[in-house]
């Protein structure tokens, strides 16, 4: 028996836990904003939420940035919530105040939940519909066009 148990605790580690999976109900999280509003996933159903993870020495997530930025603008009152959720504590919170106060969407520093860089890369972006269901889990910057896409369809359907 001790062995079999051995055998399997590979298998058994991480066990219960629900990473984001597209297609599948997105695990719950909580976050707190660098404005600090606390936010949980399950307060947002009826809402597109966008995690997007980044870090301060990211060229592709600092070129990604602006046209989040502006598409948050032109969308949050269609039901979008989006996130930027910084990777490392290498930069002090308090340094990310300008970078903060000049987007449209909210920064946080952590997110308590199953979520992170999807294989340690940033940009990493989470799209969840209205339904709580992720649709999709992406490695890498989006183009505007791809983020549009990906996007509008989403905002598209009833809450």
């Amino acid at each position: 028996m001790v062995f079999a148990v051995a055998l399997m605790a590979p298998f058994l580690v991480g066990a219960g836990k629900s990473t984001p999976k597209v297609g599948v109900a997105a695990p719950e999280f909580t976050l707190t904003t660098f404005a600090k509003r606390k936010v949980r996933l399950s307060e947002l159903r009826g809402k597109v939420v966008i995690i997007n993870y980044w870090a301060t020495w990211c060229a592709p997530c600092k070129a990604e940035m602006p046209m989040m930025h502006d598409y948050f603008r032109k969308n949050q009152a269609r039901g979008l919530e989006m996130f930027g959720v910084t990777t490392q504590d290498s930069v002090p919170p308090y340094r990310l105040k300008k970078v903060s106060a000049v987007l449209s969407y909210p920064l946080a520093a952590r997110i308590n939940g199953n979520y992170g860089a999807i294989g340690n890369a940033v940009p990493s972006t989470y799209i969840i519909d209205r339904k709580g269901v992720v649709r999709v889990a992406r490695a890498g910057a989006f183009t505007a066009t791809e983020f549009k896409s990906a996007v509008d369809p989403l905002l598209a359907e009833a809450p």
